[in-house]
């Protein structure tokens, strides 16, 4: 009897020693979660896209808009957000724009916020001091819907319009230079504001110049971007802020 009792005994031991073998090898061979890369995977975070025709999109579908394409690619990199809210027009200058917010009455805060403004201001020949005062106005309530944030405010550079067809035949006879360098006047003056509240500048105009040369980034109308283009400013502006939302 006193055998066949440590023989159970022992039975007993081999089954716990082997349970823990078990346990400590499946331990040691899962693949460990980083907690951060967890947490990103599992939350949603929240966009506000404010601007005028080529944030909203104009002659594009809501899916190549840049917002849009944007979310996309920061779904690859298991960033997930939901739908960006967009207060955004096509023919809007700043004022316009402030005038929208403010009736919008959009509360709360968004993890994200992008800015893109002032091309209305060049094409219809407005003073630039005033669009100085007003961009900073514009800066400042994007922050404060970033909750102060400056990492989370991201300003987009005006594109060069001047290189479509539609800027070769100008209704004010400005040829595609002169376009180019009133365009570039204005986004020096976005790009000093946004360094000086310590905001990402993020100068997608080099790209919009391709389309001097390749027809495929201009959309149907003749004027504004297409998916393909919206595409290249969404990779450049996505690897801004993935730098965010990845420690």
């Amino acid at each position: 009897m006193k055998c066949r009792k440590k023989s159970a005994l022992g039975q007993r031991q081999l089954c716990v020693l082997l349970s823990l073998f078990f346990l400590l090898l499946n331990t040691f061979s899962t693949p460990h979660t980083n907690p951060a890369s967890y947490h990103m995977a599992n939350k949603n975070y929240s966009m506000l896209c404010l601007g005028d025709s080529y944030t909203i999109g104009q002659s594009v579908s809501e899916e190549e808009r840049f917002p849009s394409q944007c979310v996309k690619l920061l779904h690859l990199k298991n960033i997930d957000f939901d739908k960006p809210h967009i207060i955004a027009k096509t023919g809007w200058t700043t004022d316009e724009l402030a005038q929208a917010i403010e009736e919008a009455k959009v509360t709360g805060t968004f993890d994200c916020v992008t800015l893109l403004i002032g091309v209305n201001h060049q094409y219809r020949g407005y003073d630039k001091d005033v669009y100085c005062k007003e961009f900073k106005a514009l800066l400042e309530t994007a922050l404060k819907y970033a909750a102060g944030d400056h990492y989370h405010v991201f300003v987009v550079s005006i594109p060069d319009w001047g290189v479509t067809p539609f800027g070769a035949n100008d209704v004010k006879g400005r040829t595609a230079a002169q376009i180019g360098k009133e365009i570039d006047k204005y986004n020096a003056i976005a790009k000093e504001i946004s360094q000086a509240y310590k905001v990402p500048f993020i100068d997608i105009n080099p790209i919009s110049k391709k389309a001097a040369h390749d027809s495929a980034l201009i959309a149907n109308d003749n004027l504004h971007p297409s998916g393909k283009m919206y595409a290249e400013w969404s990779e450049l502006i996505v690897k801004e802020m993935q730098t965010v939302f990845i420690k």
